[in-house]
């Protein structure tokens, strides 16, 4: 096992964390309501500014705890912010918001 806690911390700005949880019930969850589109959307914005995975990282998730048959839950972390209801088109103002229009507040 390797500790890589310092490199780590030096790479990456910010984590985006996208819930694609399924359900076999009658509660709503995040892949039903495109999840997958959504993580696929944060990924492009981000490979489109060259910011893919340094200095920022995506990875999806199970359940964030928001959900909702209105899209997928997300968070930006470690700076703490946390998005319900996302949809694939929300994602280029939500990250231009975040992080610049062209990724440059990183």
């Amino acid at each position: 096992m390797k500790r890589r806690t310092s490199e780590q911390r030096t790479r990456l700005e910010a984590h985006v964390f996208v819930c694609t949880n399924a359900r076999d019930s009658d509660y709503a969850c995040c892949a039903d309501a495109g999840g997958a589109a959504v993580a696929d959307a944060v990924r492009d914005w981000l490979r489109e500014r060259n910011a893919f995975w340094s200095p920022v990282g995506v990875s999806t998730t199970t359940c964030l705890g928001l959900c909702s048959e209105d899209g997928s839950a997300l968070t930006i972390q470690p700076r703490n912010e946390w998005f319900s209801d996302v949809r694939p088109d929300d994602v280029p103002e939500l990250l231009a918001n975040e992080f610049g229009p062209d990724a440059e507040r990183l």
